[in-house]
């Protein structure tokens, strides 16, 4: 099947707007197409007609141009007549946000959904779902001034529940991780993660897969595993139904079989499949891998303008499971001769590096440099306070400078405050991670571990 009319579609026809209803989840996708995207789009209703000015055509095969994308937004009962019109009129592929399938319980009117699409060789995403949300085309049925948006970047997440996914973009906009695609595939009755990890596997706009997952259907998970271990790009998962409660809510969402998670997790680990264990994780894990599509290894460095930021740094990497290793006496002495005058007598070296509250700019890269040379350490956190009186704005882009030219993984750690927006920004705009806790600071760290090739 070929998913481009789905993703890249220049027109579209939302099947089943109100002409007396504009809260419908037609009306909103339609309108907010129309109003605010390139692709052209026109509204379907059996009663065709004008609404707002518009016409609304009977029936999709009456649109005089070859439609890409279709979305369907009628009854459950209507959807298979609507798709065989669909496929009679050469349409490229539809999004069924249509609910009342197999999570209902009503599997037969879903796979007689699927019997027709695959006849057709016509592909679909849904039942049940949210569909595309990309820079062409917005299927989500929620209204534009409440659905916020990352800006344009390099993950693309793929969601069997709507609102997790909604969720993560609210996270991912905070965080400033840009999106290339999001997927919400409800029932997956046709289309499923392996189809779109392959898709996204050679999409040049994404280097970063991340899946939330309920389940998957008999022999499903094996199959997606493999295809996930030889992926050249990142893949990340979150998978729900970790309890006998939550298997049981997976199968009334989306009909889904939660399985075993623990053998789940096992066999992500086993195949180095970075497995993101809640909401925090996913976050911190997409920003991580989609600037540094790597593995590293054990072993910490980390950089501070206080104590106890270095003190909770190190319990948290410890309780990670990382190293922290402490720097041989000659390290510490060589770097100690080259800090500002001010800070020599004071400045702690073992690791942390505590270069103290009268730290300067030129301080903290002078340590990322050495750090970065030295093969005992995998990974430098820099843990920046932008209210230490010497630290300028300036500080993230010159840090940043440093890993594009030593090439070791460095990790920041800013507090979230949009006084330090242009410090964080000096990172971001150089494709390095900012964690704005430092508990998320080493799970960036730890997502490259989990990441290990089997």
């Amino acid at each position: 099947m070929n998913f481009k009319a789905l993703f890249e579609p220049k027109t579209m026809a939302v099947v089943g707007i109100s002409l007396t209803n504009d809260s419908h989840p037609g009306n909103v996708i339609y309108y907010k197409n129309y109003l605010r995207y390139p692709v052209k789009t026109y509204g379907v209703n059996p009663r065709g007609g004008v609404h707002k000015e518009e016409r609304i055509f009977a029936h999709i095969g009456d649109i005089p141009e070859k439609i890409d994308l279709a979305v369907i937004a009628v009854r459950a009962e209507l959807v298979p007549l609507v798709m065989e019109e669909c496929i009679k009129a050469l349409v490229g592929g539809a999004v069924v946000v249509s609910g009342g399938f197999a999570e209902t319980g009503n599997r037969e009117l879903q796979d007689r959904l699927v019997a027709i699409a695959r006849e057709a060789d016509f592909p679909f995403i849904g039942p049940n779902c949210l569909g595309i949300f990309s820079q062409h085309v917005d299927t989500f049925f929620l209204p534009s001034e409440r659905l916020v948006r990352p800006d344009p970047g390099k993950v693309a997440i793929v969601s069997q529940s709507g609102g997790i996914l909604v969720d993560q973009m609210v996270k991912f906009s905070g965080q400033g991780i840009g999106l290339s695609c999001a997927v919400g595939i409800g029932n997956k009755a046709l289309i499923d993660e392996i189809d779109l990890l392959d898709y996204f596997a050679s999409d040049e706009k994404t280097g970063v897969i991340a899946f939330y997952i309920e389940g998957f259907k008999k022999n499903e998970g094996r199959e997606f595993v493999r295809a996930a271990s030889s992926c050249p790009k990142p893949v990340i998962v979150m998978k729900s139904g970790k309890t006998a409660g939550g298997t049981r809510a997976a199968a009334s969402h989306t009909a889904s079989i939660a399985g075993d998670y623990q053998v789940t997790a096992s066999v992500l680990s086993q195949f180095g499949i970075a497995e993101a264990k809640n909401e925090f994780e996913l976050v911190s894990f997409c920003e991580s891998l989609s600037c540094y599509p790597t593995s590293i290894g054990n072993s910490i460095g980390i950089v501070t303008g206080s104590g106890g930021h270095g003190v909770v740094a190190v319990d948290a990497c410890v309780a990670a499971g990382f190293n922290v290793p402490k720097l041989p006496d000659g390290i510490q002495e060589m770097i100690r001769s080259r800090l500002s005058a001010s800070i020599q007598p004071i400045a702690s070296l073992g690791n942390p590096i505590d270069l103290t509250g009268s730290s300067k700019d030129d301080d903290f890269v002078f340590v990322a440099n050495e750090l970065s040379e030295m093969r005992e350490i995998d990974c430098v956190l820099m843990l920046l306070l932008p209210y230490l009186p010497e630290v300028t704005s300036d500080v993230g882009a010159r840090l940043s400078q440093v890993y594009r030219k030593k090439g070791k993984p460095l990790i920041a750690y800013v507090p979230h405050v949009e006084k330090y927006r242009m410090l964080i920004e000096g990172f971001q705009l150089n494709q390095v991670p900012v964690a704005h806790s430092i508990e998320g600071a080493v799970l960036m760290a730890e997502a490259m571990r989990r990441r290990r090739p089997c």
